[in-house]
This record gives structure tokens, sequence and C-alpha cells, in this order.
């Protein structure tokens, strides 16, 4: 079961719920977990972006993690973020995440100093090296300011246990064009994340969609998702316009402050992003209120 869904479909990314101190609310967090496991999405990506890994000590992210495992219990493949500045922190969180249980890797190119093709290269042989976990390339421009050339994605696909990559969405909007490229240079499985992009990438064929929402409210994704992958293009459509002003939040205020704002909204719990983030309030959290409410029904 875990073979067959890793790296496919709809991957669902929930918030880390932490106190003002950074102490994971593995509580809260289990009862996010637990309505993905019921909703029946094809993998957890837990500690991305979404997830606020880089806010969290190593101990967090190992309790987090730990509890994560325990409340799935293999029912959905786990996969966990392991970005680091430093490449022995980064495998050092690899190897966590093995012990405790995880199916899968997911590694973003964290950095302060902005990193060359090579050095981004070693990185990743690195940490694809310290276990035998496979592990999905995390190319997030908007977040890391790193760019993945074509011939870096090449030579990491050739990395046995790089197994993935997951996509920000194209500029060109050439979803077809860019996942044939994709996959005669690499032959990776091919994810795509930035929510309001999900119809587009699914029904050109994209092997997974990480997603915000369905972290969330997985529901409305997963119907989303079905219809793409058996081909029903009007009625993916019909479904993407109903998120739309969904999306239009995530847009206007980043779907991170957007899942805070959700969680408490729809009364699932009391979370705040971590500082120097800020909670959404007034006519902001209104919109999130607003555009939330016709997906509820049928969540």
């Amino acid at each position: 079961m875990t073979g067959e869904r890793l790296f496919r479909g709809v991957s669902a990314f929930p918030i880390t719920p932490a106190d003002a101190g950074g102490r994971v609310d593995t509580a809260l967090l289990g009862r996010l977990l637990e309505r993905l496991c019921e909703a029946g999405v094809d993998s957890i990506g837990l500690l991305g972006s979404t997830g606020t890994y880089v806010y969290l000590t190593r101990e967090e992210r190992r309790r987090a993690v730990a509890a994560a495992v325990e409340c799935v219990g293999r029912r959905v493949p786990l996969i966990v973020g392991v970005g680091a500045l430093r490449t022995d922190h980064a495998e050092a969180l690899a190897r966590d995440a093995r012990d405790a249980g995880a199916d899968a890797l997911l590694m973003a190119p964290v950095s302060y100093t902005p990193l060359t093709q090579d050095e981004a290269f070693e990185h990743y042989r690195a940490v694809a090296g310290a276990t035998e976990l496979p592990l999905c390339v995390y190319n997030n421009p908007a977040t890391t300011h790193f760019q993945f050339g074509p011939e870096l994605l090449q030579r990491l696909a050739a990395i046995d246990t790089i197994r993935a990559v997951k996509m920000p969405l194209p500029a060109n909007g050439d979803y077809v064009g860019e996942l044939a490229a994709l996959r005669e240079r690499t032959g990776l499985a091919v994810g795509y994340s930035g929510d309001w992009g999900t119809a587009d990438a699914l029904l050109a064929g994209a092997d997974a969609f990480y997603s915000v929402l369905a972290g969330l409210l997985p529901g409305p994704v997963l119907r989303l998702a079905r219809a793409a992958a058996k081909g029903e293009a009007a009625e993916a459509r019909r479904l993407d316009a109903t998120l739309g002003p969904l999306w239009d939040t995530f847009r206007a205020h980043g779907s991170l402050r957007v899942m805070y704002a959700l969680v408490s909204i729809l009364e699932i719990g009391e979370a705040a992003p971590p500082l120097p983030i800020r909670p959404l309030d007034g006519d902001a959290r209104d919109a999130v209120a607003r555009a939330v409410e016709p997906l509820l029904a049928g969540s």
C-alpha cells in the first residue's frame, strides 16, 4: 500500500501546531492527522513549509514525527520534511525521521548564503545517503530563492533514493510540456504545489499534488483530484471554481496564515503561527470565513 501511494495522488500538508515557545501541541496535531487518515488522502506531508519546520528545534521535530507515526499507524504514507541550513543537521533529521518510522523524506535547499548548483547536489547526495528512505526534492524557489537547473535535477535523479520532485507551478502555464521534459530527463515522479494550480496540474497528468488545503479540508481537494484522474475536466473545473474564493485568500495573505485562521474558524482547535508571523484578524479573517463557508457541507 505504501509503495503504491508514495509520491502519487494528493499529499496533504497540515500545520504543526505549537505554543509560543515552540513546543508542539501533539494532541491537536493528532486531531488534524486523524482527519486526513479518515478522508483517505494518498500521503501526509509532515513538517513541510505549511508545517513550519524551519521554526522548530530538532527535538520538537522529533516529537512531531513520533506523534504522527503513532497517530497515523501506517494507514497513510508519512513523508517528513528534513530541510536544514547545515548538511549534517539535515542528515541527522533524516535519521531521526527514519528511526521514528517515517516512510519517506522531503527536503528543500534551505540556505542563507545562496547555494551553487554543485553545492546543492552535494547537499542532497549526503542527505539521500544518510538513510534508505525515498526522498522527494522540494523545489520551492519562492521560499528558498534557489533555482534547480535541469542538469541538477538530472544529476539528482541518478541517486538511487531520490525518487520524486515537488515543483512550483510553471510560470508559463505549460504543465504538459514541463512534465514531458522532466520525465524524459529525470524519470522522477513529478508533483506540484500552489493550491490554485491543482486542477491544471492534475488534468495535465502530474503524478501528485502537494496540497496545503488538503491538510485541513481534504474532502474538496480529493474530489477535485479524483475528477481530474478520471479525465473529467468539466467536473474538475467546476470543483476548482468553488474553491476560487479560498485560493484568492491564499494569494492575498499566504496559505500558511489562512490555514491557521481556518483551524480556529472550523473550531478544530486554537493555534497561532510562530512569530514573527502574525495571525489574520479583522477583514482578512472574515474573508477566509466567507470563502470557506460554501465548502463545509461537503468537506
